[in-house]
């Protein structure tokens, strides 16, 4: 007996990655299932949606409660459904500019070398992230408002069936782009409370980004923040989780700055892992973007910088994959992910390996200082659970 017609949310798309999918954009929610399950929502992605029969009422009425279908038709664009390479490529970083309105101590890119994304190179890379099965796109730089043609992109991202989440440092977010944004959510760049945070970012950057943060929170932008652990903001950490939380902060996330760019000029503001691993026990939500089931860090992550270099992480420019005009793709298979039996961590057999991945990449190589293999644990993090004791450092308790 036919029951009723359903059809897939405006906000739900179907992926194939290594098994069948369906991601709903505004939640950010990702849910796996079998090919019985998919061939149905295929049928209802379609303008005449699917007739649902008594059988599969109880598959039908969880997705009605999950948002994932409706009762009423649907007419939107749907992104094509093909197979993703594997493993997949989920989160693409596209740093559109690297240039920026702040000079920060700590800053990774160090001194901008103004280079820029054209347009048709961003429409390029967007184009091939959705066909690759994509979810989510990280808009960042420098800072991405100054890009010269960011009203241009912001005009092209509805077209695309992922999540669009735009970083900045807030301080050119003014009502009238807040409003005009086709974004799903904004992380905000905020290193502590006035005194932390202003040492890295400047006099009066504070209360202009909170002001920033309460208008987007006021427009039912969902926002999330991401703080840095340095020298002038160790005792702002208790005090930041009951703001961010009581403000309704989506995800808050903590990590420690890489030696590089700015942060090599500035060595007082880097923290021994003993005391800055402990940090790493704040923050909420979901903001990180891991490793897979037996990898490390980065394993569905890769990124494109504004010079038009493709590399595995923005840390990693100086070892590019490829380039735009290569294709993301091409990129992509020559990425080498990194096994968390490869790193050092599996021979110590850490308990907290899986959780844990072995940290960022990255910072476990420059913890080498030149002399390392890949295999390196990143001894921030064996700080933070509690692998290698403090012996009376001070290290927070997470409150």
């Amino acid at each position: 007996m036919i029951f009723m017609r359903y059809y897939l949310s405006e906000g739900a798309v179907l992926k194939r990655l290594e098994t069948p999918s369906v991601y709903a954009v505004r939640t950010d929610e990702f849910y796996e299932m079998d090919e019985d399950a998919f061939g149905f929502l295929e049928a209802c992605a379609s303008s005449e949606g699917s007739d649902v029969q008594e059988k599969e009422r109880e598959f039908v009425d969880y997705c009605l409660s999950e948002g994932i279908i409706t009762a009423s038709p649907v007419r939107v664009r749907r992104p094509p459904v093909r197979q993703s390479p594997v493993p997949s490529l989920r989160y693409l970083e596209l740093q559109i500019t690297d240039r920026c309105n702040l000079r920060c101590r700590h800053c990774y890119i160090g001194k901008p070398k103004n280079h820029s994304l054209t347009i048709a190179e961003i429409r390029r890379v967007l184009d091939e992230f959705e066909e690759m099965q994509g979810l989510r796109l990280l808009i960042t730089g420098g800072e991405p408002l100054i890009h010269p043609h960011f009203e241009e992109l912001n005009t092209l991202l509805p077209g695309y069936g992922f999540r669009k989440i735009l970083f900045t440092n807030g301080l050119l977010l003014t009502e009238e782009v807040l409003k005009s944004l086709h974004v799903d959510e904004v992380q905000f760049s905020l290193d502590g409370m006035e005194h932390g945070h202003e040492s890295l970012r400047g006099k009066g950057t504070f209360r202009q980004v909170m002001k920033k943060i309460e208008a987007a929170l006021r427009t039912g932008m969902e926002v999330s923040i991401a703080t840095m652990v340095h020298r002038e903001n160790l005792h702002e950490f208790d005090e930041m989780d009951a703001l961010f939380r009581g403000m309704g902060i989506r995800d808050w996330t903590v990590d420690l700055p890489c030696p590089s760019g700015n942060m090599l000029d500035n060595p007082l503001l880097c923290l021994p892992p003993e005391i800055g691993g402990g940090y790493l026990r704040y923050g909420f939500g979901e903001g990180l973007h891991g490793g897979g089931e037996g990898f490390a860090c980065g394993y569905h992550l890769i990124s494109v910088l504004a010079d038009g270099s493709i590399a595995k992480c923005a840390f990693y420019g100086h070892d590019p994959l490829g380039t735009i005009q290569d294709g993301l793709w091409k990129a992509w298979l020559r990425m080498h992910h990194v096994s968390l039996a490869e790193l050092e961590c599996s021979d110590l057999s850490c308990p907290h390996l899986e959780s844990c991945r072995g940290g960022c990449r990255y910072r476990a190589s420059t913890q080498a200082m030149g002399e390392g293999t890949g295999r390196e644990k990143d001894l921030y993090r064996c700080f933070a659970y509690g692998i290698i004791e403090t012996k009376g450092h001070e290290v927070p308790e997470k409150t």
